[in-house]
């Protein structure tokens, strides 16, 4: 399951895809308060580099924009909320959230986390290390992902869904290992910060059934339209 929890099976699939492009925009439109021109500002070149990978609509993506950065006359204002806390059985979890009401937000998560535990700030961050996660795909069949990560600055590796590769990094050192990585043979999907957990649970330690209810939470909290990443404790 890794560092970030995500929906599994088809149809879960095709829905996390609206969801996507919904919390790619919000992302973008954060991004977008230090300056609309993705070329200066690179926290939001990133981003604008992943809504493009995953085909979000051109239109979509420049509203975000102009909208971010205050060229449109709206105001936009979201505030990052992290979560922390168990899902069942005592897997440990961090939810991060954009919201433009943490008055609505926080209720809504404590009425989640009843079949979990939901914890104190710092209660559970510190079982997590804060990295740079940035996945990609080799260009051809023979890149070497450690020599890639070593080349590039990248701090280690891992492996990810369908054949990609999960480089990790300081936090400092997202952007410029990113920019790094396809002069080493490999293709950028995606790069942001998040959580690795240092003492994941394992799977095997849990029955089928109780494996199921932690999915289910997880499936749950995941579904929130506020929540834009959940970075869950367990291995595998």
């Amino acid at each position: 399951m890794g560092a970030q929890w995500k929906a599994k099976g088809k149809a879960a699939a095709a829905d996390a895809r609206g969801k996507l492009f919904g919390r790619l925009a919000k992302d973008i439109m954060v991004a977008a308060r230090g300056g609309a021109d993705p070329a200066s500002n690179s926290r939001l070149r990133l981003v604008v580099e992943q809504a493009r990978k995953v085909s979000m609509p051109k239109e979509t993506l420049e509203r975000a924009i102009k909208k971010g950065a205050g060229l449109t006359g709206e105001t936009v204002h979201f505030e990052h909320v992290m979560y922390e806390g168990f899902a069942p059985h005592q897997v440990p979890l961090m939810v991060e959230c954009l919201t433009d009401n943490v008055k609505r937000t926080a209720p809504e998560m404590r009425v989640l986390f009843r079949k979990g535990q939901l914890g104190a700030s710092g209660s559970v961050a510190w079982d997590f290390d804060h990295v740079g996660m940035i996945e990609a795909e080799p260009a051809t069949p023979d890149v070497d992902a450690e020599t890639a990560a070593i080349e590039a600055g990248a701090q280690d590796v891992e492996p990810a869904d369908d054949g990609a590769t999960l480089f990790l990094t300081a936090p400092t050192d997202l952007d410029l290992v990113s920019r790094a990585l396809p002069a080493h043979g490999f293709t950028v999907l995606s790069a942001k910060l998040g959580y690795k957990p240092k003492n994941p649970v394992d799977p095997a330690n849990l029955s089928a059934e109780q494996l199921e209810e932690v999915e289910s939470f997880l499936a749950a909290i995941d579904a929130h339209d506020d929540v834009q990443n959940v970075f869950v404790g367990l291995a595998g």
